[in-house]
């Protein structure tokens, strides 16, 4: 780690460091990240030189969230091509470094499409990378505007269904500028709700195992001067039964034709609660997410995570392996086996609408997915 990348926010700071950058230090162009495993306590930024040392940090978490991640694959396969590595095996190794967050593989197809069209219209190898980062460059900005876009649609939805004001919401993982080219998906939608004075509370749960709610969102939270409290997972339906939560806001990280949501685990209970509270379950993702080729939710691939992230209290620290030593304090039995997989499915009968770029579709049903995937437009709720 180069002391140049290692930086400690102000005190009472409320910008924060983009979650990726591309940089061209002397020494070569580098895709810079902002270490997601070491927040909140520091803001480290990690550079990586080369598709080997992006893979290792998408697979051990220093970046995540399905729309970074399609930007993170396109710069990946721009930083294969402009150092002289083998572009196509690059993508390869981008495209599997995680299973079940479809704009990884998106973002990677659009960067490779980029560099063979270039070379086939006659550019050199240089041409070639030049037009590979200026396509991952658009990504970016594009996925930015589309996080304006969902956070305006998404309040004018709160709105709608809560024209009082005073919006209680609840969220689930991390669905900030961490995981965006902009403010995010379902998080922006919270923001804009608070810019406009019209958030009461976000309620944020801690997410286990890795705590990306209480580590990454509680810490955007602050940054942004939200009012916000954090709770365990299991605290949530204390919450509904309460009558404290007007709204659940997730983010996703696959949206099958059926309308099925993979996101984070823990967002099918909060799913089940909501339609029996009879609270809105609204899944904020940009059309990028939505994934026309997996058929329905038991075709979406669940990516399955080491053991020790449950067994063991703490975030995971790795070896230039990729390997997990652990990180965290013992809380099971040596031995104890553990059932870890990173997401869940909640199936288009439990969402009350999805909000991306385009608009809002609701109901969820197969037809409005493909109708949203076939041309852009705006679907009204109903």
């Amino acid at each position: 780690m180069d002391d140049q990348y290692a930086q400690s926010p102000a005190a009472g700071e409320q910008s924060m460091l983009p979650a990726l950058r591309w940089d061209e230090p002397p020494e070569g162009p580098v895709l810079v990240l902002l270490d997601q495993t070491r927040l909140p306590a520091e803001e480290v930024e990690l550079p990586c030189t080369d598709v080997p040392a992006l893979v290792l940090a998408i697979q051990t978490l220093a970046v995540r969230g399905a729309p970074v991640l399609g930007i993170a694959g396109a710069y990946g396969v721009a930083l294969a091509a402009a150092r002289g590595f083998d572009v196509e095996e690059a993508a390869v190794l981008l495209e599997n470094a995680r299973p079940t967050a479809v704009n990884l593989g998106y973002g990677v197809r659009r960067a490779v499409a980029a560099y063979r069209t270039a070379l086939a219209e006659g550019a050199d190898v240089e041409e070639a990378a030049r037009s590979v980062l200026a396509a991952a460059e658009e990504l970016h900005r594009a996925d930015a505007e589309a996080s304006r876009r969902m956070a305006g649609h998404g309040l004018a939805l709160l709105e709608e269904l809560m024209p009082g004001g005073g919006h209680r919401i609840l969220t689930h993982c991390n669905t900030g500028a961490l995981v965006s080219g902009g403010e995010g998906t379902a998080f922006a939608v919270a923001l804009a709700s608070h810019r406009a004075g019209r958030l009461r509370r976000l309620w944020v749960d801690e997410t286990r195992p890795l705590l990306q709610g209480a580590r990454l969102t509680a810490y955007e939270a602050a940054r942004n001067g939200m009012s916000y409290t954090l709770l365990t997972d299991s605290a949530a339906g204390s919450l509904f039964s309460a009558g404290q939560v007007d709204a659940v806001l997730i983010g996703a990280d696959r949206i099958a034709a059926d309308g099925s949501v993979a996101n984070k685990v823990g967002s099918y209970p909060l799913a089940v609660l909501a339609k029996y509270h009879h609270v809105p379950f609204i899944v904020v993702a940009p059309t990028t997410t939505v994934d026309p080729g997996t058929s329905d939710g038991a075709s979406i691939e669940v990516e399955q995570r080491a053991g020790h992230e449950v067994t063991e209290i703490g975030v995971p620290r790795f070896d230039a392996a990729g390997m997990g030593g652990g990180g965290g304090l013992s809380t099971a039995p040596l031995g104890t086996q553990a059932y870890n997989p990173a997401f869940d499915v909640t199936p288009p009968d439990l969402v009350t609408a999805i909000v991306t770029e385009e608009g809002v579709l609701s109901p969820v049903t197969r037809g409005g997915i493909a109708e949203l995937c076939v041309r852009s437009r705006q679907v009204t709720i109903r």
